[in-house]
């Protein structure tokens, strides 16, 4: 019972990702969390106001199940699976995260200093919540998927798009880390 409540090793889960991208390209299907809101996006009815969101979306309702399984998989993992060990983050990482008043890097997933519900309701939470999500939405959309579907999905189909998009996101993740957070934290 002791080696269950242990992160799976890549060894493990790197290949169970790969049977399930084999599978996907097997049933012509393809992967992205972009691609799910979409739907549902969809089936609320924005197809009204954007012709993006005018497609069948009966098509694609296998995709909420994957998005129901992440959902109940991150539960079970969280729930029965966890030992409730901390997030092992390089101690400089740590320091660094202090400096810029993150204290206690690595005990929470998501970081309270920004995520709290006494931050998110200040000026400078919500203008960080809203301007992030602006660009999420605008760069999911402008690169055609998510940072899974083009990761995952896209790389794994040798799609030129998807390496330059990835490229992208990890120049973007250390423009973020290097420059901006500083800014707006330090």
């Amino acid at each position: 019972m002791e080696y269950i409540l242990k992160p799976w090793p890549w060894y493990v889960s790197g290949p169970l990702i790969t049977l399930i991208m084999l599978l996907l390209i097997y049933f012509g299907k393809t992967f992205g969390m972009s691609t799910t809101l979409r739907t549902l996006c969809s089936i609320g009815g924005a197809g009204k106001y954007s012709d993006f969101f005018r497609h069948d979306w009966k098509a694609y309702r296998w995709n909420l199940v994957v998005v129901l399984g992440a959902i109940i998989g991150g539960f079970i993992a969280v729930t029965f699976l966890s030992d409730g060990s901390t997030i092992a983050l390089n101690s400089q990482t740590v320091a660094d995260l202090g400096q810029l008043g993150f204290n206690n890097a690595g005990e929470d997933l998501l970081p309270p200093e920004i995520y709290a519900w006494d931050n998110v309701f200040t000026i400078k939470g919500m203008t960080i919540l809203i301007v992030a999500g602006f660009l999420v939405g605008f760069g999911t959309r402008y690169a055609g998927g998510c940072t899974s579907g083009h990761a995952i999905t896209g790389l794994s189909n040798l799609q030129w798009p998807s390496l330059i998009a990835v490229i992208g996101f990890f120049i973007g993740g250390l423009i973020m880390t290097h420059f901006l957070l500083p800014i707006i934290f330090g």
